[in-house]
């Protein structure tokens, strides 16, 4: 399938709130595919569909190393978030910056896979991140918004502690 052009910010297409996906066809199965071909080529572990130009509540999450956990995200919604989290994030619209964010630890998500058919995700630790990452995508709301702070040049390439670290 096709590798497609990754949005930065200033892109205004990042700031809309997107639209439900209606239809279940051949063009949602390409733009799935096209999403997660883009996605693993810049190295990325979730990627919605405005941050490449398609406004509709799509989104797709592989936060294994080994590219084995691609999870499909068609109108998805948190249901249930418990619990704090505090960590590193990134974004392959907003290149060459890192923030600390705090997101719930555990987060449960009902969506629809590319037929339609419904299904609900428990999930938590980096995760629950991702997936609260790429649904604030789909409302026009980047990590930069709700950082808690932005992290210097030396801190993204040395080292931070995430949550219990030392």
């Amino acid at each position: 399938m096709a590798i497609r052009k990754i949005v930065t910010i200033g892109d205004e297409a990042l700031r809309k709130v997107c639209r439900k996906q209606e239809k279940f066809d051949l063009r949602l199965s390409i733009l799935l595919k096209d999403m997660a071909d883009t996605m693993y080529k810049a190295e990325g572990v979730g990627l919605a569909a405005p941050q490449v130009g398609i406004l509709r509540r799509v989104v797709v999450i592989d936060v294994t190393a080994d590219h084995s956990g691609l999870k499909e995200m068609v109108n998805p919604e948190i249901i249930e978030s418990s619990g704090t989290q505090t960590g590193r994030e990134g974004c392959l619209s907003v290149p060459d910056r890192q923030g600390v964010v705090t997101r719930p630890e555990t987060v449960k998500v009902r969506y629809q896979d590319r037929h339609g058919k419904f299904w609900t995700l428990e999930t938590s630790g980096f995760e629950a991140r991702a997936v609260c990452h790429e649904l604030d995508h789909l409302n026009g709301v980047l990590y930069v918004d709700v950082m808690d702070r932005e992290l210097t040049e030396e801190e993204i390439t040395g080292h931070i502690p995430e949550d219990g670290e030392q």
